[in-house]
């Protein structure tokens, strides 16, 4: 329990508290080496490129028409190394439009938060601000014609144009009130997009958000918490959003002892999972009870014919508590959860124990049962599970069975989409899309891969002359 002088400190951000993290800050000493997150792999891009008529090899299914799209930290100016974290760098879009079979444009753009404005001597964007920040790094969506670059923590989405172009800082139109999500889930049979969301430093409430059809927030029911929770993602079922209330919360220590991003594992936090009706009170949350571990990202979940909640989850033994760089942890794995509101207990088996993350599945099912998990093979080693695997899994959920592409040596993948060849595809009948970075050569591929040849020959392989830093996430973003 928090004592009344942290409660206290932790209620508002002062200048008095300001002045003491940049003391601190300055006493800091940057890691021997180099910043894990701003050398090697992590290196930053530092300029925009426009590239037009790609290289491609194999051939494109003429049946894509539209953008894939990734976003990543990329710090527009060098931040202090001392302080600096992975999750916190400014926003970096990339896409690639691809219509006809070909390949017709390549483009980075920077996030225009103020910074980034400042930094290239522009004038800054117009919008509605959260004070305290305006990044926008996690995720790139498309929803309702347009597209968001999206966080977590309190900043608002950042509306981009068609060609990645800041257009504007917009919580959906005014509708949106405690910030957003970096990862919506959209329920297909009503079209609403759901989030579970978080405010720094808010320490009491989250809130389940939910957009309309309209893409406008229609729902911001506040649920009830302890600590200040980082709760990265959710998942939905019929009846039900998953709030994955684990130990990783703020912290005003590391806040006040200088580094950027104050968030730290917490014992003494209770882990669980909350069961919040869709449509009903956060007060009539379901909690259960789970060991003490943390969630990123979900997989798909669904209910039972006898009540109960089925999610497939990327578990980590925990998050933050052996790095100040990055998430650390010792280990990651891919496990289901099956999470009983009668007992309020969470039963954990491991479905694949290989370090692994970025879970993705035929969204079309979100809320149904399912068969196949697409998942991308982190490093690995104690502290080091960050984006440099060299694999790409295929697991089977009915038969257990998992499929392993290896894309080579020093050649990383990211997370890779699932996009159906029709609407009435089946689960398997369709291609996986992501980047692949050839740390030999320097340079990036986007593969489009048969997921249901999954370990047969690419179909279509786009050219990239430069490394693109692993990033978090995207989408593929379909034409309207």
């Amino acid at each position: 329990m928090a004592s009344v002088i942290e409660k206290t400190i932790r209620s508002a951000f002062t200048p008095v508290i300001g002045a003491v993290a940049n003391f601190n800050r300055k006493r800091m000493t940057a890691p021997e080496g180099g910043h894990p997150y701003l050398t090697g792999i992590h290196k930053p891009m530092t300029e925009e490129l426009t590239l037009e008529n790609l290289t491609v090899e194999g051939s494109i299914p003429t049946q894509l028409d539209g953008r894939y799209l990734r976003i990543g930290p990329n710090p527009v100016t060098a931040p202090d190394e001392a302080s600096y974290h992975w999750f916190i760098g400014d926003g970096m879009t990339h896409g690639v439009r691809i219509v006809d079979g070909k390949a017709e444009w390549y483009r980075n753009r920077w996030v225009r938060s103020n910074q980034v404005s400042d930094a290239l001597g522009e004038d800054r964007k117009p919008g509605t601000r959260n004070p305290r920040s305006d990044n926008a790094n996690t995720n790139v969506i498309g929803l309702n014609g347009r597209t968001f670059a999206i966080v977590e923590a309190g900043s608002f989405p950042v509306e981009l144009n068609e060609e990645l172009d800041t257009i504007a800082h917009n919580p959906f139109d005014g509708t949106l009130h405690h910030g957003f999500s970096a990862h919506p889930h959209v329920d297909p049979k009503t079209g609403e997009a759901h989030a579970i969301v978080y405010d720094a430093p808010v320490m009491n409430t989250i809130w389940h958000v939910v957009l309309g059809t309209d893409g406008l927030v229609k729902r911001e029911e506040p649920i009830k918490v302890q600590h200040g929770p980082s709760v990265h993602d959710c998942q939905i079922t019929d009846n039900f959003v998953l709030v994955f209330d684990l130990p990783a919360t703020f912290s005003v220590k590391r806040m006040l002892a200088g580094f950027d991003f104050p968030y730290d594992w917490n014992p003494d936090h209770k882990a669980r999972v909350g069961l919040c009706p869709k449509n009903g009170s956060g007060a009539d949350t379901i909690w259960c009870d789970v060991d003490p571990c943390y969630v990123y990202h979900p997989a798909n979940a669904f209910e039972t014919a006898d009540g109960k909640v089925i999610v497939d989850v990327v578990v980590h033994e925990s998050t933050y508590a052996r790095t100040t760089f990055g998430p650390g942890g010792t280990w990651s794995r891919l496990e289901r959860w099956t999470v009983d509101p009668k007992s309020q207990r969470v039963d954990r088996k491991i479905t694949n124990n290989k370090a692994q993350e970025f879970p993705r599945y035929d969204e079309r099912l979100t809320t149904q049962d399912y068969q196949y998990v697409y998942t991308v093979a982190l490093v690995g080693e104690a502290d080091r599970l960050d984006m440099a695997g060299s694999e790409l899994f295929k697991h089977d959920l009915r038969s257990g069975a998992t499929l392993s592409r290896h894309f080579g040596d020093n050649r990383h993948p990211g997370e890779f989409v699932f996009v159906p060849r029709s609407a009435t595809s089946g689960e398997d009948e369709g291609w996986l899309i992501g980047l692949v970075i050839d740390m030999g050569q320097e340079t990036t591929e986007l593969q489009v891969l048969n997921a249901d040849d999954f370990l047969g020959e690419a179909q279509a392989i786009i050219h990239l002359p430069h490394r693109i830093p692993p990033g978090f996430h995207g989408n593929w973003v379909a034409s309207s």
